[in-house]
């Protein structure tokens, strides 16, 4: 996760920078980097490393503006060098992003032939070219970053400082969180209050699509068609031990809204996408000689495992075994000495989960972990982990921490059919493209919950709730049945949707929510006939799909639209509608949605 600080104050501000990127080391970076103006003139200094490599080259050359905002990075075009660390510059603007360009390509081949010099090998370098070809085409700050916000496709957040403009910052959201701090004659930005909290407590947040012009007397905010807007100023508690709910009502909500980000960033961390290709870090194991792998997880986890069989199955064709970590060790498996075990955890800590490591251990296996906590103890003892860069989830259900979980293990997949021979390059180029495309459908579907709190409704009258769905997204359903139980208190349950006549069906009549989770995808078919099976007991259906309702010729009770997406990631998009009406059924039965009953955020016990 990138961060974002900016600020006009009253003095020199490139140390006040550091010190609030800082405040942001919790989500890890690999470089950073600060610019400022002085007297109309534009100043930078980066460093690859540790914020204290910064923190030298200042002392060595300080930088004495008033007006600058500064930036820590984990690579994602490009590698982590000083000359791709933020911010990127032209001669007239100075520029800090997080997120991903997804056109960046065709943006930079066209600037190029234009004349414009690429010194980078990121896609933030193209805004800053964009811009400064709007300024030299005689529009002022304000007009250029609003003709190149409207070029940009992907999920970023941006702020801008340009030369001969000493009281002046423009700012961007699109997918990305982004805070504006207000202070006495001064104003602050940040990817969140944390990185505000030594300035000010006074914060608005930005909303999706908003853009907002910074000076030292306060801020004008637009939206996306450039019409002025009021965000509330609300009063932010937020020190260097508390993450902020931000303007989100509980950390749960907040948590599924940073998704598109942390995704994001996640992807990023295991793929070159300006090459459009797979870049894992050295593993414990060769996929080419492994005659499988073991998966062990718990609860939400053990989804994302689930998920994993199906990628690495159809797409590596490597066989997997996969386990409950709390039943692994007690039906006495078969290990293959040499052969290689996954876990996968949020905290790191879980207990049932730590044990089987220590189980395939003691056989001989390598093990390679996917967790959100690199100090945990499953990270400890492993050979490799593949961290999640979700940054803090607060909320006990996990949401950020799953699709990540997700997205790792996506790019494992991908990994393994290239070094089995079943993934081409060009095949490696269609996969990493659609999950770059990952984030922006994900902001996109955030963009309206309405549906939602409608549906909530009806659901809070069901005591027992079905989910369905066949393949991949049969895993999908069970995560949904486990969200709604966790924080709603309703039962619920997922099968994968060939098993509703084996059973299930007997359940269903005129007061049975069923929700199907159904992508248009080469299954699609058989969906609908089992979703006409539940049509004909009159039960409720729930259709959460890209397909119009139309095409199924059954009675829908409700349809919640999601974006089409490549059928290899719907997974991860489609995560998000099982969160929202899980924690949009919840907040209107009134529980208690961050800490849910009975339920604890590490499960350290057996």
């Amino acid at each position: 996760m990138c961060g974002i600080v900016g600020a006009l104050t009253r003095g020199p501000v490139a140390g006040q920078l550091v010190d609030a990127l800082k405040r942001l080391e919790y989500r890890g970076y690999d470089s950073a980097g600060v610019a400022t103006v002085e007297n109309g003139v534009l100043g930078r200094r980066r460093a690859e490393g540790k914020l204290r490599n910064l923190e030298a080259k200042l002392q060595a050359a300080p930088l004495m503006g008033e007006t600058g905002i500064g930036h820590t990075r984990w690579a994602t075009h490009g590698k982590p060098t000083e000359g791709n660390a933020h911010p990127h510059m032209t001669d007239e603007v100075a520029v800090v992003h997080n997120g991903i360009i997804e056109n960046f390509r065709e943006l930079k081949q066209e600037l190029m032939a234009d004349g414009a010099v690429f010194t980078s090998d990121t896609d933030t370098e193209v805004i800053a070219h964009l811009v400064a070809r709007e300024l030299k085409a005689g529009h002022d700050p304000v007009r250029a970053v609003y003709h190149t916000l409207k070029r940009l496709q992907g999920a970023f957040a941006l702020a801008m400082i340009f030369c001969g403009y000493n009281d002046l910052m423009i700012v961007a959201r699109q997918g990305s969180p982004l805070a504006i701090g207000f202070g006495k004659d001064e104003m602050f930005v940040g990817s969140d209050a944390l990185a505000l909290a030594p300035f000010t407590d006074e914060i608005a947040y930005l909303e999706d699509g908003d853009w907002a012009v910074l000076t030292r007397e306060g801020v004008a905010v637009r939206d996306r068609s450039g019409k002025a807007v009021r965000r509330p100023v609300t009063r932010s508690l937020a020190t260097a031990l508390l993450v902020d709910k931000g303007n989100h009502r509980h950390f749960m909500a907040k948590e599924i809204h940073e998704q598109p980000e942390v995704v994001g960033h996640t992807l990023a961390s295991l793929m070159d996408l300006a090459a459009s290709r797979i870049e894992v870090p050295a593993l414990p194991f060769d996929f080419a000689t492994l005659n499988r792998l073991s998966i062990s997880a718990c609860g939400t986890a053990f989804y994302a495992g689930l998920v994993a069989k199906y990628w690495f199955e159809r797409w590596a064709r490597l066989p997997i075994d996969l386990d409950i970590a709390s039943e692994f060790r007690y039906r006495d498996a078969a290990i293959e000495p040499g052969g290689a075990a996954l876990f996968i955890s949020q905290s790191g800590e879980t207990a049932d989960t730590l044990a089987t490591l220590r189980h395939c251990r003691e056989q001989g296996q390598r093990v390679l972990s996917i967790v959100n906590v690199r100090e945990s103890s499953i990270a400890r003892e492993s050979d490799l982990v593949v961290p999640t860069l979700a940054g803090p989830e607060i909320g006990v259900a996990s949401t950020k921490a799953f699709t990540c979980q997700l997205a790792a293990l996506a790019c494992l997949a991908i990994a393994a059919g290239k070094a089995r021979g079943h993934i081409g390059r060009e095949l490696e180029a269609e996969l990493v493209q659609a999950l770059a495309e990952v984030p922006r459908h994900m902001a996109m579907l955030l963009h309206d919950e309405s549906p939602y709190e409608a549906l909530a409704h009806t659901l809070s009258k069901a005591r027992d709730v079905l989910y369905l769905g066949r393949g991949q997204s049969y895993p999908i359903a069970l995560e949904g049945a486990l969200k709604l139980k966790e924080i709603s208190y309703i039962h619920a349950e997922g099968y994968a949707a060939g098993e509703l006549k084996h059973g299930p069906i007997a359940l269903i009549d005129e007061n049975m929510p069923v929700i199907v989770i159904a992508p248009r995808d080469d299954l699609y078919d058989k969906t609908v006939s089992n979703m006409q099976e539940v049509a004909a007991r009159d039960g409720q259906i729930v259709l959460v799909s890209d397909a119009d309702p139309l095409s199924t010729g059954c009675a829908i009770a409700a349809a919640l639209k999601v974006p089409t997406v490549h059928r290899f990631v719907a997974p991860l998009v489609y995560a998000l509608p099982v969160q929202l009406i899980a924690y949009h059924t919840a907040v209107f039965m009134g529980t208690d949605v961050d800490q849910p009953r009975n339920l604890a955020k590490s499960v350290t016990v057996e």
